[in-house]
Protein backbone atom coordinates (compact mmCIF):
# COMPACT_ATOMS: atom_id res chain seq x y z
CA UNK A 1 0.00 0.00 0.00
CA UNK A 2 1.57 3.31 -0.84
CA UNK A 3 1.83 5.42 1.60
CA UNK A 4 0.16 9.38 1.65
CA UNK A 5 3.29 11.93 2.34
CA UNK A 6 2.65 14.33 4.94
CA UNK A 7 4.43 17.66 4.92
CA UNK A 8 3.88 21.03 7.06
CA UNK A 9 5.83 24.05 8.28
CA UNK A 10 8.25 25.54 5.81
CA UNK A 11 7.95 22.79 3.12
CA UNK A 12 4.01 23.23 3.28
CA UNK A 13 3.97 27.31 2.85
CA UNK A 14 6.25 26.93 0.04
CA UNK A 15 4.33 23.98 -1.83
CA UNK A 16 0.96 26.74 -1.24
CA UNK A 17 3.08 29.42 -2.37
CA UNK A 18 3.78 27.53 -5.76
CA UNK A 19 0.36 26.18 -6.11
CA UNK A 20 -1.16 29.42 -5.91
CA UNK A 21 1.61 31.24 -8.16
CA UNK A 22 1.00 28.92 -10.97
CA UNK A 23 -2.48 28.94 -10.59
CA UNK A 24 -2.95 32.31 -10.33
CA UNK A 25 0.57 34.01 -12.81
CA UNK A 26 -1.32 31.78 -15.59
CA UNK A 27 -5.03 33.18 -15.67
CA UNK A 28 -4.00 36.58 -14.98
CA UNK A 29 -2.44 37.01 -18.38
CA UNK A 30 -5.59 36.28 -19.82
CA UNK A 31 -7.47 39.66 -17.90
CA UNK A 32 -8.34 42.87 -19.90
CA UNK A 33 -9.52 42.94 -23.55
CA UNK A 34 -5.61 42.78 -24.80
CA UNK A 35 -5.11 39.23 -22.36
CA UNK A 36 -3.58 37.01 -24.11
CA UNK A 37 -5.13 33.65 -24.94
CA UNK A 38 -4.24 30.00 -23.55
CA UNK A 39 -3.51 26.87 -25.66
CA UNK A 40 -4.82 23.85 -23.40
CA UNK A 41 -4.33 20.29 -24.41
CA UNK A 42 -7.07 17.93 -23.54
CA UNK A 43 -7.04 14.13 -23.86
CA UNK A 44 -10.77 13.97 -24.51
CA UNK A 45 -10.30 16.18 -27.44
CA UNK A 46 -7.88 18.18 -29.41
CA UNK A 47 -6.19 21.22 -27.63
CA UNK A 48 -7.87 24.65 -28.13
CA UNK A 49 -7.50 28.02 -27.64
CA UNK A 50 -9.52 30.39 -25.16
CA UNK A 51 -8.82 33.15 -22.58
CA UNK A 52 -11.92 31.90 -19.72
CA UNK A 53 -10.50 32.06 -16.59
CA UNK A 54 -12.13 29.28 -15.38
CA UNK A 55 -11.85 26.91 -17.92
CA UNK A 56 -7.85 27.60 -17.70
CA UNK A 57 -7.73 27.05 -14.03
CA UNK A 58 -9.31 23.74 -14.27
CA UNK A 59 -6.93 22.54 -16.81
CA UNK A 60 -4.39 23.33 -14.63
CA UNK A 61 -1.93 20.22 -13.00
CA UNK A 62 1.75 19.91 -11.74
CA UNK A 63 4.27 17.19 -11.98
CA UNK A 64 4.20 17.27 -8.05
CA UNK A 65 1.02 15.44 -6.33
CA UNK A 66 1.15 18.13 -3.33
CA UNK A 67 1.18 20.92 -5.45
CA UNK A 68 -1.75 19.68 -7.33
CA UNK A 69 -3.61 18.87 -4.07
CA UNK A 70 -3.02 22.61 -3.33
CA UNK A 71 -4.19 24.07 -6.93
CA UNK A 72 -7.64 22.12 -5.99
CA UNK A 73 -8.33 23.82 -3.35
CA UNK A 74 -7.38 27.32 -5.11
CA UNK A 75 -9.33 26.69 -8.44
CA UNK A 76 -12.20 26.46 -6.21
CA UNK A 77 -11.77 30.17 -5.97
CA UNK A 78 -12.46 30.67 -9.39
CA UNK A 79 -15.12 27.78 -9.92
CA UNK A 80 -17.65 29.24 -6.99
CA UNK A 81 -17.34 32.71 -8.74
CA UNK A 82 -18.07 31.22 -12.47
CA UNK A 83 -20.76 28.75 -10.56
CA UNK A 84 -22.47 31.75 -8.40
CA UNK A 85 -21.70 34.64 -11.10
CA UNK A 86 -20.83 33.29 -14.72
CA UNK A 87 -18.07 35.45 -14.71
CA UNK A 88 -15.38 37.33 -12.97
CA UNK A 89 -13.28 34.22 -12.66
CA UNK A 90 -9.87 35.91 -14.10
CA UNK A 91 -10.33 39.01 -11.37
CA UNK A 92 -11.06 36.47 -8.56
CA UNK A 93 -7.32 34.83 -9.02
CA UNK A 94 -5.57 38.26 -9.55
CA UNK A 95 -7.57 39.12 -5.82
CA UNK A 96 -6.96 35.60 -4.21
CA UNK A 97 -3.28 35.76 -5.16
CA UNK A 98 -2.14 39.42 -4.19
CA UNK A 99 -4.36 38.14 -0.56
CA UNK A 100 -2.73 35.13 -0.34
CA UNK A 101 0.95 36.72 -0.68
CA UNK A 102 0.88 39.69 1.42
CA UNK A 103 -1.37 37.75 4.09
CA UNK A 104 1.47 34.84 4.11
CA UNK A 105 4.45 37.80 4.54
CA UNK A 106 2.15 39.42 7.73
CA UNK A 107 1.68 36.04 9.37
CA UNK A 108 5.56 35.46 9.04
CA UNK A 109 6.50 38.52 10.68
CA UNK A 110 4.15 36.98 13.95
CA UNK A 111 0.59 38.44 12.58
CA UNK A 112 -2.49 35.82 13.63
CA UNK A 113 -3.98 33.81 10.57
CA UNK A 114 -7.28 33.43 12.95
CA UNK A 115 -7.53 37.35 13.16
CA UNK A 116 -6.34 38.06 9.63
CA UNK A 117 -8.84 35.89 8.30
CA UNK A 118 -11.98 36.95 10.68
CA UNK A 119 -10.62 40.89 10.02
CA UNK A 120 -10.83 39.88 5.27
CA UNK A 121 -14.39 38.50 6.23
CA UNK A 122 -15.47 41.82 7.83
CA UNK A 123 -13.85 44.10 5.48
CA UNK A 124 -14.75 42.14 2.31
CA UNK A 125 -18.78 42.81 3.32
CA UNK A 126 -17.50 46.29 3.37
CA UNK A 127 -16.26 46.48 0.34
CA UNK A 128 -19.44 44.58 -1.32
CA UNK A 129 -21.96 46.87 0.27
CA UNK A 130 -20.49 49.92 -1.16
CA UNK A 131 -20.10 48.38 -4.42
CA UNK A 132 -24.12 47.28 -4.40
CA UNK A 133 -24.61 50.96 -3.25
CA UNK A 134 -23.40 52.96 -5.90
CA UNK A 135 -23.93 50.54 -8.63
CA UNK A 136 -26.81 51.37 -10.80
CA UNK A 137 -29.30 49.58 -12.93
CA UNK A 138 -27.59 49.65 -16.67
CA UNK A 139 -29.97 50.81 -19.84
CA UNK A 140 -30.82 48.28 -22.74
CA UNK A 141 -27.88 49.69 -24.46
CA UNK A 142 -25.11 49.31 -21.64
CA UNK A 143 -26.42 45.45 -21.88
CA UNK A 144 -25.93 45.13 -25.18
CA UNK A 145 -22.16 46.79 -24.69
CA UNK A 146 -21.39 44.71 -22.41
CA UNK A 147 -22.45 41.58 -23.93
CA UNK A 148 -20.34 42.76 -26.61
CA UNK A 149 -17.17 43.71 -24.48
CA UNK A 150 -17.59 40.02 -22.59
CA UNK A 151 -17.42 38.62 -25.51
CA UNK A 152 -15.29 40.70 -27.44
CA UNK A 153 -17.20 40.69 -30.38
CA UNK A 154 -19.85 43.00 -31.77
CA UNK A 155 -21.44 39.92 -33.33
CA UNK A 156 -22.11 37.75 -30.85
CA UNK A 157 -22.84 40.87 -28.35
CA UNK A 158 -25.89 41.47 -30.41
CA UNK A 159 -26.96 38.04 -31.07
CA UNK A 160 -26.82 37.11 -27.42
CA UNK A 161 -28.52 40.40 -26.23
CA UNK A 162 -31.03 40.15 -28.27
CA UNK A 163 -32.05 36.35 -27.08
CA UNK A 164 -31.72 37.75 -23.98
CA UNK A 165 -33.89 40.59 -23.94
CA UNK A 166 -36.86 38.71 -25.68
CA UNK A 167 -36.90 35.46 -22.89
CA UNK A 168 -35.65 37.69 -20.05
CA UNK A 169 -33.71 35.01 -18.71
CA UNK A 170 -30.44 33.38 -18.53
CA UNK A 171 -31.96 30.16 -17.94
CA UNK A 172 -34.62 30.10 -20.75
CA UNK A 173 -31.25 30.24 -23.22
CA UNK A 174 -29.55 26.97 -24.14
CA UNK A 175 -26.01 27.66 -25.90
CA UNK A 176 -24.85 24.18 -28.10
CA UNK A 177 -22.20 23.82 -30.34
CA UNK A 178 -23.85 23.40 -33.52
CA UNK A 179 -22.90 20.65 -36.30
CA UNK A 180 -22.94 23.30 -39.07
CA UNK A 181 -20.24 25.95 -39.93
CA UNK A 182 -22.84 28.73 -39.76
CA UNK A 183 -24.15 29.84 -35.83
CA UNK A 184 -28.39 29.41 -35.56
CA UNK A 185 -30.42 30.69 -33.21
CA UNK A 186 -34.13 29.18 -32.56
CA UNK A 187 -37.05 30.51 -30.86
CA UNK A 188 -39.20 28.24 -29.48
CA UNK A 189 -42.48 28.23 -28.02
CA UNK A 190 -43.80 25.84 -25.71
CA UNK A 191 -43.60 23.31 -22.84
CA UNK A 192 -40.35 21.84 -23.39
CA UNK A 193 -38.98 18.27 -21.30
CA UNK A 194 -36.25 15.99 -22.23
CA UNK A 195 -37.46 13.38 -24.50
CA UNK A 196 -37.02 9.91 -22.34
CA UNK A 197 -38.20 7.39 -24.58
CA UNK A 198 -39.29 3.82 -23.03
CA UNK A 199 -38.03 1.92 -26.26
CA UNK A 200 -35.70 3.61 -29.15
CA UNK A 201 -38.52 1.48 -31.48
CA UNK A 202 -41.23 4.45 -31.10
CA UNK A 203 -38.35 6.47 -33.09
CA UNK A 204 -37.35 3.93 -34.88
CA UNK A 205 -38.41 5.36 -39.05
CA UNK A 206 -38.37 9.01 -37.83
CA UNK A 207 -35.84 11.47 -36.21
CA UNK A 208 -39.13 13.33 -34.66
CA UNK A 209 -42.75 12.85 -34.61
CA UNK A 210 -45.35 15.91 -34.90
CA UNK A 211 -48.75 14.75 -33.65
CA UNK A 212 -51.75 16.77 -33.65
CA UNK A 213 -54.67 16.80 -31.07
CA UNK A 214 -53.48 14.55 -29.01
CA UNK A 215 -54.56 12.82 -25.87
CA UNK A 216 -52.26 13.20 -22.60
CA UNK A 217 -51.90 10.55 -19.81
CA UNK A 218 -49.89 11.51 -16.56
CA UNK A 219 -49.31 8.69 -14.37
CA UNK A 220 -46.78 9.31 -11.49
CA UNK A 221 -46.15 5.82 -10.59
CA UNK A 222 -45.27 2.32 -12.37
CA UNK A 223 -47.52 0.97 -15.46
CA UNK A 224 -47.46 -2.94 -15.57
CA UNK A 225 -49.59 -4.35 -17.92
CA UNK A 226 -51.53 -3.63 -21.11
CA UNK A 227 -54.71 -4.04 -19.25
CA UNK A 228 -54.10 -0.97 -17.46
CA UNK A 229 -53.85 0.82 -20.57
CA UNK A 230 -56.46 -0.73 -22.42
CA UNK A 231 -59.51 1.74 -22.16
CA UNK A 232 -56.93 4.17 -23.52
CA UNK A 233 -55.58 2.12 -26.55
CA UNK A 234 -59.79 1.04 -27.57
CA UNK A 235 -60.56 5.11 -27.31
CA UNK A 236 -57.45 6.19 -29.91
CA UNK A 237 -58.20 2.83 -31.82
CA UNK A 238 -61.92 4.70 -31.98
CA UNK A 239 -61.56 8.06 -32.25
CA UNK A 240 -57.97 7.75 -34.04
CA UNK A 241 -56.24 10.13 -31.35
CA UNK A 242 -52.66 10.14 -30.49
CA UNK A 243 -51.99 9.26 -27.22
CA UNK A 244 -48.90 9.92 -25.05
CA UNK A 245 -48.20 8.54 -22.03
CA UNK A 246 -46.38 10.18 -19.02
CA UNK A 247 -45.29 7.87 -16.30
CA UNK A 248 -42.65 6.76 -14.18
CA UNK A 249 -41.45 3.43 -15.81
CA UNK A 250 -42.86 0.72 -17.83
CA UNK A 251 -42.68 -3.02 -17.90
CA UNK A 252 -40.70 -4.65 -21.03
CA UNK A 253 -44.10 -6.89 -21.61
CA UNK A 254 -45.72 -3.59 -21.49
CA UNK A 255 -43.66 -1.96 -23.75
CA UNK A 256 -43.37 -4.44 -26.68
CA UNK A 257 -47.02 -5.06 -26.46
CA UNK A 258 -47.91 -1.15 -27.23
CA UNK A 259 -45.48 -1.35 -30.12
CA UNK A 260 -47.34 -4.17 -31.70
CA UNK A 261 -49.99 -2.53 -31.57
CA UNK A 262 -48.99 0.70 -33.21
CA UNK A 263 -47.11 -1.44 -35.72
CA UNK A 264 -50.49 -3.59 -36.50
CA UNK A 265 -53.27 -1.01 -35.83
CA UNK A 266 -51.68 2.25 -36.94
CA UNK A 267 -52.46 3.98 -33.75
CA UNK A 268 -50.01 6.49 -31.97
CA UNK A 269 -49.33 5.95 -28.60
CA UNK A 270 -46.12 6.75 -27.04
CA UNK A 271 -45.00 5.86 -23.97
CA UNK A 272 -42.48 8.44 -22.22
CA UNK A 273 -40.96 8.30 -18.93
CA UNK A 274 -41.23 11.53 -16.42
CA UNK A 275 -37.56 13.39 -16.99
CA UNK A 276 -37.55 14.52 -13.02
CA UNK A 277 -36.88 13.23 -9.55
CA UNK A 278 -38.57 14.21 -6.00
CA UNK A 279 -40.12 17.61 -5.98
CA UNK A 280 -39.11 18.53 -9.51
CA UNK A 281 -41.10 16.05 -10.63
CA UNK A 282 -43.97 17.24 -9.20
CA UNK A 283 -43.52 20.34 -10.39
CA UNK A 284 -43.51 19.18 -13.42
CA UNK A 285 -46.31 16.62 -14.03
CA UNK A 286 -48.05 19.54 -12.20
CA UNK A 287 -47.56 22.27 -15.18
CA UNK A 288 -48.44 19.60 -17.58
CA UNK A 289 -51.41 19.15 -15.53
CA UNK A 290 -52.15 22.63 -16.12
CA UNK A 291 -51.58 23.58 -19.95
CA UNK A 292 -53.23 20.77 -21.06
CA UNK A 293 -56.44 19.79 -18.25
CA UNK A 294 -56.29 16.48 -17.56
CA UNK A 295 -54.99 14.69 -14.33
CA UNK A 296 -52.33 13.18 -12.42
CA UNK A 297 -52.75 9.72 -11.31
CA UNK A 298 -51.13 7.75 -8.70
CA UNK A 299 -53.14 4.48 -8.83
CA UNK A 300 -54.30 2.03 -11.72
CA UNK A 301 -57.83 2.04 -10.42
CA UNK A 302 -58.15 5.50 -11.02
CA UNK A 303 -57.54 5.49 -15.11
CA UNK A 304 -60.39 6.57 -16.62
CA UNK A 305 -61.20 8.35 -19.66
CA UNK A 306 -61.84 11.68 -17.62
CA UNK A 307 -58.48 12.04 -16.74
CA UNK A 308 -57.07 12.23 -19.80
CA UNK A 309 -55.22 16.06 -21.23
CA UNK A 310 -54.96 17.41 -24.46
CA UNK A 311 -52.92 19.18 -26.78
CA UNK A 312 -53.02 20.58 -30.04
CA UNK A 313 -49.55 20.13 -30.67
CA UNK A 314 -46.99 17.67 -29.30
CA UNK A 315 -42.96 17.15 -31.20
CA UNK A 316 -41.67 14.39 -29.74
CA UNK A 317 -37.34 14.36 -30.81
CA UNK A 318 -34.69 11.87 -29.62
CA UNK A 319 -33.61 14.85 -26.99
CA UNK A 320 -36.79 17.00 -25.90
CA UNK A 321 -40.42 16.85 -26.40
CA UNK A 322 -42.55 19.82 -26.97
CA UNK A 323 -46.14 20.27 -25.92
CA UNK A 324 -47.98 23.37 -27.03
CA UNK A 325 -50.68 25.30 -25.09
CA UNK A 326 -52.98 28.41 -25.35
CA UNK A 327 -52.31 31.00 -23.27
CA UNK A 328 -54.88 31.53 -20.45
CA UNK A 329 -56.04 32.80 -16.97
CA UNK A 330 -55.05 30.07 -15.26
CA UNK A 331 -51.16 29.89 -17.01
CA UNK A 332 -51.07 33.71 -15.63
CA UNK A 333 -51.72 32.96 -12.65
CA UNK A 334 -49.08 30.09 -12.33
CA UNK A 335 -46.62 32.71 -12.97
CA UNK A 336 -47.25 34.64 -10.66
CA UNK A 337 -46.72 32.26 -7.80
CA UNK A 338 -43.78 31.05 -9.56
CA UNK A 339 -42.37 34.48 -9.25
CA UNK A 340 -43.32 34.53 -6.03
CA UNK A 341 -41.38 31.44 -5.66
CA UNK A 342 -37.93 33.39 -7.00
CA UNK A 343 -38.67 35.89 -4.20
CA UNK A 344 -38.79 33.16 -1.34
CA UNK A 345 -35.62 32.90 1.02
CA UNK A 346 -35.54 29.18 1.67
CA UNK A 347 -36.94 28.20 -1.50
CA UNK A 348 -36.90 24.16 -1.96
CA UNK A 349 -36.64 24.59 -5.50
CA UNK A 350 -34.04 25.20 -8.09
CA UNK A 351 -33.91 28.78 -8.90
CA UNK A 352 -33.14 28.09 -12.59
CA UNK A 353 -35.86 25.37 -12.76
CA UNK A 354 -38.01 27.60 -11.83
CA UNK A 355 -36.78 30.45 -14.13
CA UNK A 356 -37.17 27.99 -16.94
CA UNK A 357 -40.59 27.38 -16.60
CA UNK A 358 -41.42 30.82 -16.34
CA UNK A 359 -39.84 31.38 -19.54
CA UNK A 360 -41.74 28.78 -21.34
CA UNK A 361 -45.25 30.15 -20.07
CA UNK A 362 -43.84 33.72 -20.41
CA UNK A 363 -41.90 34.34 -23.38
CA UNK A 364 -40.59 31.40 -24.93
CA UNK A 365 -37.02 29.40 -25.08
CA UNK A 366 -33.31 30.65 -26.86
CA UNK A 367 -31.63 27.85 -28.88
CA UNK A 368 -28.04 28.82 -29.96
CA UNK A 369 -26.50 26.82 -32.20
CA UNK A 370 -22.61 27.94 -32.28
CA UNK A 371 -20.96 27.10 -35.40
CA UNK A 372 -17.67 27.40 -36.92
CA UNK A 373 -15.23 26.10 -39.70
CA UNK A 374 -13.40 23.79 -37.03
CA UNK A 375 -13.94 21.90 -33.92
CA UNK A 376 -11.02 24.24 -32.37
CA UNK A 377 -12.94 27.89 -32.94
CA UNK A 378 -16.18 26.14 -32.25
CA UNK A 379 -15.19 25.45 -28.79
CA UNK A 380 -13.59 28.90 -28.37
CA UNK A 381 -16.77 30.71 -29.83
CA UNK A 382 -18.88 28.90 -27.58
CA UNK A 383 -16.85 29.83 -24.60
CA UNK A 384 -17.29 33.46 -25.79
CA UNK A 385 -21.03 33.27 -26.31
CA UNK A 386 -21.16 31.39 -22.99
CA UNK A 387 -19.41 34.44 -21.28
CA UNK A 388 -21.44 37.03 -22.89
CA UNK A 389 -24.84 35.84 -21.43
CA UNK A 390 -23.30 34.82 -17.81
CA UNK A 391 -22.01 38.75 -18.50
CA UNK A 392 -25.00 40.22 -19.59
CA UNK A 393 -27.39 38.45 -17.26
CA UNK A 394 -25.22 39.55 -13.70
CA UNK A 395 -24.73 43.17 -15.41
CA UNK A 396 -28.50 43.49 -14.72
CA UNK A 397 -28.34 43.16 -11.19
CA UNK A 398 -26.41 46.37 -11.60
CA UNK A 399 -23.39 47.90 -13.02
CA UNK A 400 -20.34 49.98 -11.87
CA UNK A 401 -17.28 51.27 -13.48
CA UNK A 402 -15.12 48.55 -15.10
CA UNK A 403 -11.78 47.64 -15.95
CA UNK A 404 -10.96 47.43 -12.19
CA UNK A 405 -11.53 50.97 -11.21
CA UNK A 406 -14.24 51.06 -8.84
CA UNK A 407 -11.74 49.61 -6.33
CA UNK A 408 -9.66 52.64 -6.22
CA UNK A 409 -12.78 54.75 -5.43
CA UNK A 410 -13.74 53.15 -2.48
CA UNK A 411 -10.34 52.51 -0.95
CA UNK A 412 -10.86 55.09 1.66
CA UNK A 413 -14.00 52.56 3.21
CA UNK A 414 -11.51 50.68 4.60
CA UNK A 415 -9.72 51.33 8.09
CA UNK A 416 -6.18 51.81 7.25
CA UNK A 417 -5.25 50.66 11.24
CA UNK A 418 -6.31 46.95 10.36
CA UNK A 419 -4.09 44.87 9.11
CA UNK A 420 -6.84 43.08 7.15
CA UNK A 421 -7.72 46.47 6.00
CA UNK A 422 -3.74 47.27 4.87
CA UNK A 423 -4.25 43.64 2.60
CA UNK A 424 -7.37 44.54 0.73
CA UNK A 425 -6.21 47.96 0.02
CA UNK A 426 -3.22 46.52 -1.84
CA UNK A 427 -4.96 43.61 -3.64
CA UNK A 428 -7.82 45.30 -5.37
CA UNK A 429 -5.46 47.88 -6.69
CA UNK A 430 -3.97 44.58 -8.68
CA UNK A 431 -7.27 44.34 -11.58
CA UNK A 432 -6.41 48.02 -12.74
CA UNK A 433 -3.21 47.43 -12.81
CA UNK A 434 -2.81 43.74 -14.09
CA UNK A 435 -5.47 45.30 -16.92
CA UNK A 436 -2.89 47.56 -17.85
CA UNK A 437 0.03 45.62 -17.43
CA UNK A 438 -1.73 43.12 -19.95
CA UNK A 439 -2.01 45.70 -22.25
CA UNK A 440 1.45 47.08 -22.14
CA UNK A 441 0.38 50.42 -20.80
CA UNK A 442 1.81 52.32 -17.96
CA UNK A 443 -0.65 52.00 -15.02
CA UNK A 444 0.66 55.03 -12.72
CA UNK A 445 -0.02 57.42 -15.27
CA UNK A 446 -3.44 56.11 -16.69
CA UNK A 447 -4.55 56.11 -12.87
CA UNK A 448 -3.63 59.82 -12.55
CA UNK A 449 -5.24 61.30 -15.47
CA UNK A 450 -8.89 59.39 -14.48
CA UNK A 451 -8.28 60.53 -10.64
CA UNK A 452 -8.19 63.74 -12.17
CA UNK A 453 -11.14 63.60 -14.33
CA UNK A 454 -12.87 62.15 -10.64
CA UNK A 455 -13.35 58.78 -11.88
CA UNK A 456 -15.66 59.84 -14.86
CA UNK A 457 -13.97 58.70 -17.32
CA UNK A 458 -11.70 55.47 -17.93
CA UNK A 459 -9.53 54.24 -20.02
CA UNK A 460 -10.64 52.45 -23.00
CA UNK A 461 -7.36 49.68 -24.09
CA UNK A 462 -8.63 49.04 -27.14
CA UNK A 463 -9.47 52.66 -28.85
CA UNK A 464 -6.53 54.66 -26.32
CA UNK A 465 -9.26 57.00 -25.37
CA UNK A 466 -10.70 57.90 -21.91
CA UNK A 467 -14.34 57.72 -21.75
CA UNK A 468 -17.48 57.56 -19.76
Amino acid sequence: MKLKKVISGQELQEKMKDAVNLLCDTVKKTLGPKGNNIIIDHSAFSPFITNDGVTIAENIESDDPIINTILELAKEAAINTNNLVGDGTTTTLVLLQQIYNIGKEEIESGKSPIIIKKELEQDSEIIISKIKNISKIPSRKDLVNIATTSANSEEIGKLVSEAFFKVKSKDAIRITENNKAETEIIYKKGYYIETILSSPYFLLNNSTIELDNSKVLLFNSYLESIEELSIFINYTLRENKPLIVLAEDYSESLINNILAINSNQKTKIYLLKIPEYGINKIELLQDIELITAGKIITNSNDLTLDVLGESDNIKISEKETRICFTPSHKIDEKISQLKRIINQENMLLSESFVRKRISMFENGLVDILVGAQTATERREKKMRFDDSLCALTTSSKGVVVGSGVVFYKILDILESSKLSSNILQEAIKKPFKQIMDNSGLDSQNILAEIKNKDYKEVYNVITSTYEN
